[in-house]
């Protein structure tokens, strides 16, 4: 592992790392902010996914998480949103599907089962290293995310319940299956069978799986969102989690956009959410 930069940032240091992943067969790049405390393993770990076209300096560097995380006591991990250099034919033609838009998957599909494991990356290897390495998250991990994060949060965390204890979302795409962005993606990751598309559908694994939050799910959205109609569709969730009996506080906002001013707004609500659940 080869520390990148490294910036002051608050009560802490905001780090970014190279390492060589296994998983991916490939070098892969994450962001990492520890807040200054005396003992590293008593502090909880909030993971934060960013967007479609984004990387691992996206939320790190517009989200100003760090600003709460610094008073939480909490570190925040920020993987990347996909591998870099498969050098995959048609992978950089859409800002939507391929580089910039792993969808925190696995693929089953050549050529992109290969290297488009980023569902295993970060929950496999990621995590355990910022573990072991770090002595961070030892004690609780939550997970948050922004559009095709916010995705990959509420999928990882209905999948994985015994390594997240807490999950939250901004702007999220609800249903992977549902939604246009979704629907030009999963089947080349997973193939024309829609039934392997409900394992990458959040609504799809809320009610089906029987996996609840009992701390309930934080959802902020803004009704000035281009995509909120479209792609998003907070209401498929909301259904999903009165069927499955999920609490969730989905709070819908006037005049905010899809953007990261969006996202720094509501971020402290956030932070805090997860620091609750973590008991600090």
């Amino acid at each position: 592992m080869k520390l990148l930069n490294q910036h002051a940032s608050f009560s802490g240091w905001q780090r970014f790392y190279r390492h060589d992943s296994t998983i991916i067969g490939l070098p892969m790049r994450f962001g990492l902010f520890v807040p200054e405390t005396g003992n590293l393993s008593n502090v909880p770990l909030l993971v934060c996914l960013a967007g479609l076209s984004c990387n691992e300096e996206t939320f790190a560097s517009k989200a100003v998480a760090q600003a709460y995380a610094s008073q939480a006591k909490i570190a925040l991990l920020f993987p990347d949103t996909s591998p870099r250099g498969a050098n995959i034919p048609g992978e950089s033609e859409s800002w939507e599907f391929g580089g910039g838009a792993g969808f925190y998957l696995d693929a089953t599909e050549p050529p992109w089962s290969s290297f488009y494991k980023m569902e295993s990356y970060i929950v496999k290897e990621l995590i355990p290293i910022v573990v072991a390495e770090f002595g961070l998250g030892r004690s609780f991990v939550g997970i948050t995310g922004h559009s095709m994060g916010g995705h990959g949060a509420l999928t990882l965390a209905f999948k994985y319940p015994r390594i997240f204890g807490s999950v939250s979302a901004f702007a999220p795409i609800c249903s992977a299956m549902r939604s246009p962005w979704g629907r030009h993606a999963l089947p080349r990751y997973l193939g024309g069978n829609e039934q392997a598309w409900r394992r990458a559908d959040a609504c799809e694994l809320l009610t089906s799986t029987g996996v609840r939050f009992p701390d309930g799910i934080l959802i902020d959205q803004g009704m000035a969102d281009e995509y909120v109609h479209s792609q998003l569709k907070p209401e498929l969730l909301e259904e999903a989690c009165r069927i499955a009996g999920q609490s969730v506080t989905l709070r819908r906002h006037e005049r905010f956009d899809h953007s990261y001013y969006f996202v720094s707004t509501f971020v402290a609500d956030h932070v805090s959410w997860h620091a609750k659940a973590a008991g600090r």
